[in-house]
């Protein structure tokens, strides 16, 4: 469990060192999130599907919806309603983990809230927390829910330089649950806007075992790139994708693809302290639209 938190130290310290005028927001189709809620009175809407795997077991997500509220000022209410799928390669080798049928159906639904502490300034970075409550809707028995409600408590910070976005965080995941344990992770991702339809991103991701009921029985560092792609003709609608590999501890694959949507109303008699930032932001010919509707 060394590596991860060596990993989360390093990227709080890179975040610290950057400076920058814009405020981008991140996650999907990454597993390094963002500290960035979406706009007040704005939502975001995803289709999504993806898979997370080792020699253990294949797990898949999808179809899965998600949906994300600009409830208040700085806040955000998040929602994830997935089904999936579960394939344990049941080979001795992993025992007592990787073992039983396949399976496919509902699995936990999430619920988070995610909540903008600072904003983001000339020195410093944004920071912020995404508490995520995993909820026991998945059926047990099959393997496609873990029984208990279990949580996500990461705090992640974001800079911004130019058209470079920089990401990177760490949290502890709670699982009250026989077969699994607690166990920590974090992350660090870059991304380059390469034109206003195509921005690409790398990411180091590192977690700890997740217990033998888990795919993830041991822990493991990834590297994962993927971008998105604003559609033409379609300003608030993007095609998310992302593909990574183990490169140290259990070998693991990840893969997400998904397409984005984003909708609101500014309310001009609104009340919102940032207004003014984001007016001059919007007279940046570089800033641009999907930038200002994903912003603090």
């Amino acid at each position: 469990m060394i590596f991860p938190r060596k990993l989360a130290a390093a990227a709080f310290f890179l975040l610290l060192l950057l400076a920058a005028p814009r405020v981008w927001a991140q996650g999907p189709p990454f597993q390094t999130d963002d500290p960035v809620p979406v706009d007040y009175r704005h939502y975001e809407f995803y289709i999504f599907g993806g898979a997370d795997g080792t020699p253990a077991e294949m797990d898949s997500t999808g179809p899965a919806l998600e949906f994300n509220w600009g409830a208040v000022p700085r806040v955000q209410l998040h929602a994830i309603l997935p089904w999936g799928g579960i394939f344990p390669s049941n080979n001795p080798v992993y025992l007592p983990g990787g073992t039983g049928p396949s399976a496919f159906g509902l699995t936990d639904v999430e619920l988070g809230v995610k909540l903008a502490i600072f904003k983001e300034t000339k020195m410093t970075p944004q920071i912020g927390t995404f508490t995520m409550f995993e909820m026991p809707t998945g059926n047990y028995d099959k393997g496609l829910g873990v029984g208990k409600v279990w949580y996500k408590l990461p705090v992640w910070l974001q800079k911004n330089q130019g058209k470079w976005l920089f990401d990177g965080g760490a949290g502890e995941t709670v699982v009250p649950q026989t077969g699994y344990h607690d166990f920590p992770y974090g992350g660090f991702l870059v991304k380059r806007e390469l034109s206003e339809k195509l921005e690409l991103a790398v990411e180091v991701f590192s977690h700890g075992g997740e217990g033998f009921a888990a795919a993830q029985t041991q822990s493991s560092t990834m590297i994962d790139a993927g971008g998105y792609w604003h559609l033409k003709k379609e300003p608030d609608t993007e095609f998310l994708f992302a593909y990574g590999h183990s490169i140290a501890g259990q070998t693991e694959n990840y893969a997400y693809a998904g397409i984005y949507w984003t909708w609101g109303k500014d309310d001009k008699k609104s009340d919102d302290k940032d207004a003014p930032d984001k007016k001059a932001l919007m007279n940046d010919p570089m800033f641009s639209r999907q930038a200002m509707k994903r912003g603090f």
